[in-house]
C-alpha cells in the first residue's frame, strides 16, 4: 500500500473533519489552540507535504529553508499571516475557503449593529451587575436601527451580504465604499471612506486585510462620521487605527463601536475594555459548527488536490 501524505493541521477542528482527514492523510494535528510561531512553521514546512494553516499562524519569511510541502490549504478566508508571494516563490500552492464564511460573518456584522446600536452589552452589564432597578421611558435610549443609512467599506461576498440583511430586514439605504467600481443592487457606491463614514449612520468594515487597507478607518475617517454614528468591524483588526478609535470613542465624538477583531489579537487594549459605549467579541464572526465543518471540508478538498498534484479548488 503506497504510504499516504502526511498533513500537519495546527489546531484541530471539528471531529468530523479529524476523521475525513485521517481517512485521506498520514494525519498530525497540533495539541495547542495557540497559533505556530515562525520556527514551528519552518518546521511544518521541512517536515509535511501538506499544511492546514488557521488563523495567525506564522508563515511569512519562513520560506529560507528545507522545504517538502507542496502547499498550505488555510482554513479561512482571510490569509494575511501567510506571505503568499514568498509561499508562491518557494513553489507552494496556497489555497483558502471562501463563500463558506459569508452568511455567518453577515450575521455577525448584524448581530454588532444590533448590540451596539441599541446598547444591548452595556444593558447586559447592568443586570448582571445588579444595579438595573427598573424600567423608565428615558433609560439606556439607543438609535433605531431601522431606515437608517448603513456605509460598508468593502464590497466583496460579505459586504454584499451585509448590504442585503440590512436593505432587505431593516429597510436601510446602503452606500459603500470599494477600490473598483461595482454595480450592486439597492445600494450607492460613493467616491471615498470618509464620504461612506459621513453619510452613514452605521459603518460596517468589511474588506480583505491587506497593506492597502491598513488602518482604512483612521483618524480622519473617524472624524467624518457623526457623533450618533457606529462603527462595526468584522473584516480584520489592523483595518481599524485602533488608538485612534479608542480616543475617539472616549471623546464621544461617535456613540459607539462593535468589534469582533482587533489589532493585536488576542491582546484587547484595557482602555479599550473599560469603554461603555464598545461592544467587544472574541472573534466569532464564523463560529457556529456548521459552518465551521463546512470551511474543514473546503479546506480538506484543497489539501487532498495539493497532495494529488491537482488544481485546488480555491487558489490565491
Amino acid at each position: 500500500m503506497a504510504e499516504r501524505p502526511a498533513l500537519l493541521v495546527s489546531r484541530a477542528l471539528p471531529d468530523s473533519i479529524m476523521e475525513a482527514a485521517r481517512d485521506r492523510f498520514d494525519l498530525t494535528v497540533r495539541d495547542t489552540t495557540q497559533p505556530m510561531d515562525a520556527d514551528e512553521c519552518r518546521a511544518a514546512l521541512a517536515g509535511y507535504d501538506v499544511v492546514l494553516p488557521t488563523l495567525g499562524d506564522a508563515f511569512s519569511g519562513v520560506f529560507d529553508g528545507a522545504i517538502r510541502a507542496k502547499g498550505l490549504a488555510n482554513f479561512g478566508v482571510g490569509y494575511n499571516h501567510i506571505d503568499v508571494a514568498g509561499a508562491h516563490r518557494a513553489g507552494l500552492v496556497v489555497t483558502n475557503t471562501p463563500g463558506a464564511v459569508t452568511d455567518a460573518t453577515a450575521d455577525t456584522a448584524m448581530t454588532l449593529i444590533l448590540m451596539t446600536a441599541r446598547r444591548a452589552g452595556e444593558g447586559e452589564r447592568l443586570v448582571r451587575a445588579g444595579d438595573w432597578h427598573g424600567w423608565h421611558p428615558v433609560q439606556m435610549l439607543g438609535m433605531h436601527v431601522t431606515g437608517k443609512t448603513v456605509g460598508i467599506v468593502g464590497m466583496g461576498r460579505i459586504g454584499q451580504a451585509i448590504a442585503e440583511r440590512c436593505r432587505a430586514g431593516f429597510g436601510m439605504e446602503v452606500v459603500f465604499y470599494n477600490r473598483s467600481e461595482k454595480t450592486v443592487e439597492g445600494a450607492r457606491q460613493l467616491g471615498s471612506v470618509a464620504e461612506v463614514c459621513a453619510a452613514a449612520d452605521i459603518v460596517v468594515t468589511a474588506a480583505a486585510a491587506t497593506p492597502e487597507t491598513r488602518h482604512i478607518i483612521g483618524p480622519d475617517a473617524l472624524a467624518a462620521m457623526r457623533p450618533h454614528a457606529i462603527l462595526v468591524n468584522i473584516a480584520r483588526g489592523d483595518l481599524v487605527d485602533e488608538t485612534a478609535l479608542i480616543e475617539t470613542l472616549q471623546a464621544g465624538r461617535i456613540a459607539g463601536a462593535g468589534l469582533d477583531v482587533y489589532e493585536d489579537e488576542p491582546h484587547v487594549p484595557a482602555a479599550l475594555r473599560a469603554l461603555e459605549n464598545a461592544v467587544l467579541l472574541p472573534h466569532l464572526g464564523t463560529a457556529a459548527l456548521e459552518v465551521r465543518e463546512a470551511m474543514g471540508r473546503m479546506a480538506l478538498d484543497n489539501a487532498i488536490a495539493i497532495a494529488e498534484g491537482r488544481d485546488p479548488p480555491n487558489p490565491v
